[in-house]
């Protein structure tokens, strides 16, 4: 009955052809009639407020209840949020609103993380809307991670204008500045409205350039001025009429060139980056790579930027691993890269030595073209999308080259690099196997564990730099689980990045993998999930250690090498219960110690997301690498050195 009514407001369907579905759904004409009667009336008061057969419908309200109703027609199911008291125009629009649910968080930073997390997996422009100047300054963190990885979030704030008397205003920015600078460098763009009326328009626009490839977040802030004004009127437009993408096709030369140097190449390499997943083109990567036996690789993560998401199966046999100049693979003469949707190589330092062979060609794919080529040169450039990009290659490559032929190519290459990849992972096999049986629990263990605990197509949210994931399958297929990371490393991404995936994706089993340190930064997040119940399984992989800077000391050589001590990196002492933090804000959980008690509670906190709750696991942990060993911290005690006891 719903779907009639809304197809008949929509024109979809006659009055009469609306009539006679009702009848057979068993209403007799004089009930059909009086259901009829008060739909035309509303057809007919829509039509005198401006409401046209493209879709464009003129309303009169509230600022916040024009932007909530433009937020509404752009397909905003989630609102994630840390409410101020310069947006009640905003909240006052949207608090019964039946279809955005309003998910709070207890920190901008982790509404930002939420945001990004849904955003990743459903592939849709998620919607923010946090506090005016001081909740704009605290979700930098965050909105520095989706920058760097392209999300498409639109993030509204509420704007204490300090232009219209005094520029002392309480939260608002200080005299002389705007708020939308506070993060115009994480942003695509960021603007300020002042007029009710231009908050449609402003928000379609905020729209538009948030899913624009490339994808990023924008910055919208309404003065509270504008949000709370009344009687005000404008245009509202449904999603297809400013939401569209077209598929960007290569030049056709560019395209045979590239399929040229790829038949022709002798050891070719394909560094795969997060343009695939986002433009799901990992099948045609899989098929392109399988059909001329191409070695595939990931960015180097070491220093340039962590994986967002598995863009290659990473058990396939021709996954060779991070791209590395100096493996024993690349050094047997690679001559060619083909970067797929990924950026330029480049590290943190000008390197000694460059980071690709020097005689290699080097093909890029992607519409990102300000990363294309941004350190080393590039012989073949293809601006398009990358699924069209690949389909156009495949389609190019056989068009040059017999059946036969290819084959011939294919197994040629797919030989050599079989074997180096059947090598690493043997002796990978080797090391896990030898770290199992441990106290405490080495990381390979718990890896292991987990990886065979889960379903084979889980979500895997990681916020753990130095956890180890060899074990792990992870892909785009149906019997392969998905990563999602972010490059940007700033802590605090983890478990509110989990809770959007899980509301993205709620009926895929979700994993928050992370860190001890990261847990700190973003804990306020298990809240979250207690009261919209959010069943998320947290593994929190507990070292006691930001082990990843304790590494970069190490590797440094100086003082703190040669004398055990790592200023600011054990994080025992007094020991923080991860299971007692979840507890309080409502999420079951428990520690574990032996290796032997790991499968029994992570499937207990799998029974318990199954029942719709939250859960969480704390698994103690081995520390590993240069100054594992280091308990070491600074000793102070300000109670000792008062001269009175207050």
């Amino acid at each position: 009955m719903r779907d009639l009514v809304s197809r008949f407001l929509d024109a979809g369907f006659s009055r009469r052809d609306f009539a006679k579905r009702l009848m057979a759904l068993g209403f007799t004409a004089s009930a059909a009639a009086s259901i009829l009667e008060p739909l035309e009336a509303m057809e007919t008061s829509r039509a005198s407020a401006g409401a046209t057969t493209s879709g464009e419908k003129v309303i009169s309200g509230t600022g916040g209840e024009l932007l909530v109703a433009q937020a509404r027609e752009a397909g905003v199911k989630y609102l994630f949020t840390n409410p101020g008291s310069y947006e009640v125009g905003f909240f006052d629009a949207v608090v019964d609103d039946s279809q955005i649910q309003l998910i709070e968080a207890l920190h901008e930073g982790l509404v930002i993380s939420m945001a990004d997390g849904y955003h990743k997996v459903s592939g849709k422009p998620a919607f923010v809307n946090v506090h005016s100047i001081a909740g704009t300054a605290q979700m930098a963190g965050q909105l520095y991670n989706a920058s760097r990885d392209g999300s498409a979030i639109v993030v509204t704030a509420g704007l204490n204008d300090n232009e219209v008397r005094s520029d002392e205003i309480r939260l608002g920015p200080r005299p002389g500045f705007d708020q939308k600078e506070v993060n115009r460098q994480f942003t695509k763009i960021s603007w300020e409205a002042r007029q009710g009326s231009s908050l449609p328009l402003m928000l379609r626009r905020a729209f538009k350039v948030a899913t624009t490839d490339p994808g990023g977040p924008v910055y919208l802030a309404a003065a509270s001025t504008a949000l709370e004004e009344k009687n005000v009127s404008a245009a509202i437009y449904p999603s297809e009429r400013f939401l569209f993408r077209s598929t960007v096709h290569a030049e056709p030369a560019a395209i045979e060139k590239a399929a040229r140097l790829l038949i022709e190449a002798r050891r070719p390499v394909v560094i795969a980056g997060d343009g695939v997943w986002k433009s799901s083109a990992q099948q045609e990567l899989l098929e392109l790579a399988e059909h001329l036996g191409l070695a595939v690789a990931s960015p180097d993560t070491r220093l340039e930027r962590d994986l967002v998401f598995a863009n290659f199966p990473t058990h396939h046999s021709l996954q060779i691993g991070d791209w590395d100049n100096g493996s024993p693979f690349v050094k047997q003469s690679v001559d060619l890269l083909f970067f797929v949707g990924a950026p330029d190589v480049g590290g943190n330092a000008v390197p000694r030595s460059p980071k690709m062979p020097a005689a290699a060609s080097i093909i890029r794919l992607g519409t990102d073209t300000d990363s294309l080529g941004r350190n080393y040169p590039t012989d073949v450039a293809l601006v398009a999308d990358v699924k069209a990009g690949l389909a156009d290659l495949r389609a190019a490559v056989d068009s040059l080259v017999t059946k036969d032929r290819c084959a011939s190519i294919a197994g040629g290459r797919a030989e050599g690099v079989r074997s180096y990849s059947g090598r690493v992972r043997a002796q990978l096999e080797k090391e896990i196997t030898a770290s199992l049986g441990h106290s405490p629990i080495h990381p390979h263990e718990l890896g292991r564990v987990l990886a065979e605990s889960i379903d084979k197509n889980a979500i895997v949210v990681s916020e753990n730099i130095t956890g180890k994931y060899e074990s792990f399958r992870f892909g785009f297929r149906e019997d392969e689980q998905m990563y999602l990371g972010t490059s940007g490393s700033s802590l605090g991404w983890g478990i509110g990045a989990a809770t959007g995936a899980k509301l993205a994706a709620p009926d895929r089993q979700v994993i928050c993998s992370i860190g001890d340190g990261s847990v700190m930064y973003s804990s306020s997040g298990f809240w979250t999930q207690a009261r919209y119940h959010i069943p998320v399984l947290t593994v929190v992989w507990n070292n006691r250690n930001y082990q990843t800077v304790r590494q970069a000391y190490y590797e440094y050589g100086g003082r703190m090498a040669s004398s055990g001590k790592y200023a600011g990196m054990y994080i025992g002492d007094p020991d923080i219960d991860f299971a007692k933090l979840a507890a309080s804000q409502g999420v079951g959980g428990e520690r574990v110690e032996a290796g032997l008690d790991l499968p029994a509670a992570l499937q207990r906190g799998i029974k318990a997301t199954r029942d719709g709750k939250p859960y969480l696991v704390e698994v103690l942990i081995a520390r590993y690498g240069g100054g594992a060993e280091s308990t070491w911290h600074e000793s102070f005690n300000l109670a000792a050195r008062r001269k009175r006891s207050v």
